[in-house]
């Protein structure tokens, strides 16, 4: 299905006309891998240049301080800061495009924010009827006990609006899962956050790459990120490229038909809460050996780097990243009248 899409393209006269606001956290860095941020800087530059490739009207700014009054002539803003460094900095580029009456690209608010609460994300797929394994919200400001915590042998403990995997760790006991959620709690970096608590689940995560095509959301090809060891915990630095990460896991195309079929309805059935929201990336963790699936996550406004799912997912489609990020903009501005 994927390699019948056919890629949208933004008229010369609608890119000659509109002025666009670009704002990505390292849209402007000038070296090589962020101490912090690692390949995501490289991600933006990446993405910098090929929104200058395609010849469109940008004003760059890596934060959202211009929004708070913004110039008359912003028409559009393409927002790539889900990171700010304060708590639910996500929402904040959306929130303040509407209190200026600014369109932009991506779902809104409100469904940011559902989809980033991983604990509010697994409450709909579970109301849909998707395989979700139990888990445990632990709030921040809420006394932390034992009582709410599912069976398992091991667990995985990670702030609940986490993206990359920050913070995650495992435990296998009360002990080590009350420490972590402490340090999740106070840690000073990230003003502390609530914590999501849940069973590990042996096996590799199956990235759902969906864009949105005259109005309706379409699955371009699955990727999986197959380890070497199904029992491995993948860090934040690994997914950054801040350690060697080599001998650990590959991403590579998912194409068992039986299972692919069986993803792709459950990521239909998953997506209807969050429509219209242009692109976003949903997450199974799929065990190839006994076949279960099991939803994780999705991240809607995710990474389109050419090195990661999309840019990859984009390739086996037959597409550039040129045409992939011109798609993506295209259906944006159109779906708010602007092409």
């Amino acid at each position: 299905m994927a390699n019948a899409l056919t890629p949208l393209i933004i008229p010369a006269k609608a890119k000659a006309r509109l002025n666009i606001l670009f704002i990505a956290k390292n849209a402007l860095w000038g070296g090589d891998l962020h101490p912090e941020d690692g390949n995501h800087a490289r991600y933006h530059q990446e993405m910098r240049h090929v929104l200058e490739g395609l010849g469109l009207n940008l004003t760059i700014r890596e934060n959202a301080d211009i929004l708070f009054d913004p110039p008359k002539d912003i028409e559009f803003v393409f927002p790539l800061l889900n990171r700010a460094g304060y708590f639910n900095s996500e929402m904040m580029v959306p929130l303040l495009c509407e209190r200026a009456g600014i369109p932009y690209l991506g779902a809104s608010p409100i469904l940011r924010g559902l989809s980033d609460d991983k604990h509010l994300a697994k409450l709909s797929a579970v109301d849909a009827g998707i395989p979700t394994a139990p888990w445990a919200i632990f709030r921040k400001g809420t006394a932390v006990t034992a009582d709410k915590l599912p069976h398992a042998a091991r667990y995985v403990v990670k702030p609940n609006n986490s993206s990359a995997s920050w913070g995650v760790e495992d435990a296998h006991d009360w002990e080590g899962v009350s420490a972590a959620i402490e340090r999740i709690h106070v840690d000073p970096a990230n003003g502390g956050q609530d914590a999501i608590v849940e069973p590990f689940l042996k096996g590799s995560d199956v990235e759902v790459p969906v864009i949105t095509i005259n109005g309706e959301p379409q699955i371009l090809p699955m990727l999986i990120f197959r380890q070497a060891d199904p029992a491995h915990l993948r860090t934040y630095y690994e997914k950054r490229d801040l350690v060697d990460r080599s001998q650990k896991y590959s991403l590579d195309p998912f194409t068992s038909p039986e299972m692919v079929e069986r993803i792709s309805e459950l990521t239909r059935r998953v997506w209807e809460e969050y429509r219209p929201f242009d692109y976003g990336r949903f997450e199974f963790r799929v065990n190839e050996e006994t076949s279960e699936i099991t939803f994780l996550e999705l991240n809607l406004n995710c990474n389109l780097w050419s090195q990661k799912v999309f840019g990859r997912a984009a390739e086996l489609a037959e597409w550039t990243q040129e045409q992939l990020i011109e798609t993506i903009l295209a259906e944006g501005l159109a779906r708010h009248g602007l092409i």
